[in-house]
């Protein structure tokens, strides 16, 4: 079985050469496979227009830096690169994860099971009071960012949460380790559905978390 490190380095396998650099990865559901929840248009100009910028503008500053680097290794040392490699970068990774963390089974109850069930209970006492620490994480988050599960390095669960693209396998962040699941709290992420209730939009995406992709990551 592939472990925590396999799957983050699974999206982080393109690397810069003198060719193609990093590449939007294609979307593995259609853009109305969210609804109602995530709107089909949100979907769209989240997907191709946010998060195609993410990987054009990190490709435009690897080349004027002359930098060749997976996104991976990019990420454990970014404190060693220029805020635009970070932004991108961190851009670029965090959607690539966040589009694969959607989409759960058309009438699954979307509550944990088996090996992750059991590891949110442990961490956190129940079900119920991750979901809370969770939603408070991404709530409080000032601004732009995102909220994170993450395993750290001694292997605890924890959740945090990151400004605008950074994300917990950068060697600035306040909490690192392996993310296991996280939620975009951008505004362009529900504007256009939510305005700016970001609470109903972190309510409805609970809806469309895949389990089964979390509990990979697990």
């Amino acid at each position: 079985m592939a472990s925590g490190l396999d799957r983050v380095a699974a999206l982080a396998d393109e690397t810069l050469t003198a060719g193609p650099a990093f590449s939007l990865p294609p979307l593995p559901y259609a853009y109305d496979a969210l609804e109602p929840h995530i709107d089909k248009m949100t979907m769209e100009i989240h997907y191709s227009k946010h998060h195609q910028a993410y990987v054009n503008n990190l490709n435009k500053a690897c080349d004027e830096n002359k930098i060749n680097a997976t996104l991976e290794e990019l990420m454990k040392n970014i404190s060693k690169y220029p805020v635009a490699v970070r932004n991108n970068g961190g851009g670029h990774w965090n959607h690539s994860f966040f589009w694969q963390l959607m989409n759960a089974p058309k009438g699954a109850s979307n509550l944990p099971s088996g090996k992750i069930a059991d590891a949110l209970n442990a961490a956190f006492g129940s079900f119920d009071a991750f979901q809370k620490q969770f939603n408070e994480a991404a709530m409080k988050r000032f601004g732009s960012g995102w909220a994170w599960l993450v395993k750290t390095p001694e292997g605890k669960l924890v959740i945090a949460s990151t400004p605008n693209q950074d994300n917990p396998l950068m060697d600035i962040a306040e909490v690192k380790g392996m993310p296991v699941m996280g939620v975009d709290v951008w505004e362009h992420a529900y504007y256009l559905k939510y305005q700016n209730k970001r609470a109903d939009y972190v309510n409805a995406w609970w809806n469309v978390l895949n389990w089964e992709a979390v509990a990979k990551n697990l």
